[in-house]
């Protein structure tokens, strides 16, 4: 269990405390409008009304108590930018900041943020993968190079093993699991022979996932 502090209770914000409530954490959330707070309140441990710009507000806080602390304000980048900085300056360990643009993390970059991330950009990315494909059911992005998809078992695959196949060496993807019937099972072996009722939780580059399953 971590302390985190949530910065921005709108949309996105309010998303990620339910996320961090369900994983067990203790949360406290601060916003400037009353409204969202209040809409955020079943989701976190504690929640108050503040100017995270205002350097006393945040001090008053305990800065340093929190494990990590999420930069989710929307629709003012400054103000974003501001409570950032801050929060480096009081001792934040982690500052994980939203950004909608690259020119955006850039900047939050260079004034204290660990981490950025990219919602909106992020989920449209998902989406545009995931929807012009018939045969990839879900898509997990690991970096700018990697990947894991949820992909329908290529027809010349089935019937066959892993161990058969050569996947790894062929095509330099590691199948780390498989899934039948909404359940995963990660205990892959090269005996494991693929049919089609399941689909495979496949890791590699992207350009690697592209070649060899015509994404």
């Amino acid at each position: 269990m971590k302390n985190v502090l949530l910065i921005g209770a709108g949309r996105f914000g309010r998303h990620i405390a339910m996320q961090l409530s369900q994983l067990g954490h203790q949360v406290m959330a601060v916003d400037t409008n009353e409204e969202r707070v209040n809409d955020v309140l079943p989701f976190v441990t504690n929640a108050q009304i503040g100017d995270s710009t205002n350097a006393e507000f945040l001090r008053s806080l305990g800065i340093g108590n929190f494990d990590v602390c999420f930069v989710t304000i929307s629709g003012n980048f400054q103000n974003s930018l501001e409570t950032t900085s801050l929060l480096k300056e009081l001792g934040a360990k982690c500052v994980v900041s939203r950004a909608e643009r690259d020119v955006q993390a850039k900047f939050l970059l260079r004034n204290g943020a660990d981490h950025i991330v990219y919602p909106e950009k992020q989920v449209a990315k998902w989406a545009a993968i995931r929807f012009t494909a018939d045969h990839i059911f879900d898509y997990i992005e690991i970096d700018e190079q990697h990947a894991i998809f949820e992909v329908q078992v290529p027809e010349a695959w089935i019937g066959k093993s892993v161990g058969e196949l050569d996947i790894r060496r062929k095509f330099g993807i590691n199948i780390l699991g498989i899934k039948r019937a909404g359940k995963t099972d990660v205990s892959v072996t090269p005996d494991t022979i693929l049919s089609d009722d399941i689909t495979i939780l496949a890791l590699g580059e992207y350009k690697a996932l592209q070649k060899c399953f015509r994404i």
